[in-house]
């Protein structure tokens, strides 16, 4: 089932529909949402999971959590700086292990 409030979301972007490229949000620009046609006699159940795959496919959801509240751009440096210290770590765990196993 699709939560409430992301059926919001989605009916009160489809109200301010512009034009055949998509959807226009002041200061924003254009967004495109995710659309499938459902074929005649096909359960909305199969159309539901076609939908929720376009949907998670083009990272909707995850738009809409990133611009659900605002980030000064100093948190957002700093937010962004320590996921590349993660990605650093990381990165540096796997190229250590990959050498402790040549070396056995």
């Amino acid at each position: 089932m699709v939560p409430t409030s992301l059926l919001g979301w989605i009916q009160a972007a489809r109200a301010k529909r512009f034009g055949p490229q998509g959807l226009a949000f002041p200061g924003r620009g254009v967004w495109q949402l995710a659309e499938i046609h459902v074929i005649t006699d096909e359960p909305l159940e199969v159309a539901l999971r076609r939908f929720k795959r376009k949907v998670q496919q083009e990272d909707i959801i995850k738009d809409v959590k990133r611009h659900s509240y605002y980030l000064k751009p100093g948190e957002k440096r700093r937010l962004k700086q320590a996921l590349a210290r993660k990605r650093r770590r990381k990165r540096s765990r796997s190229r250590a292990r990959s050498r402790a196993r040549g070396r056995r």
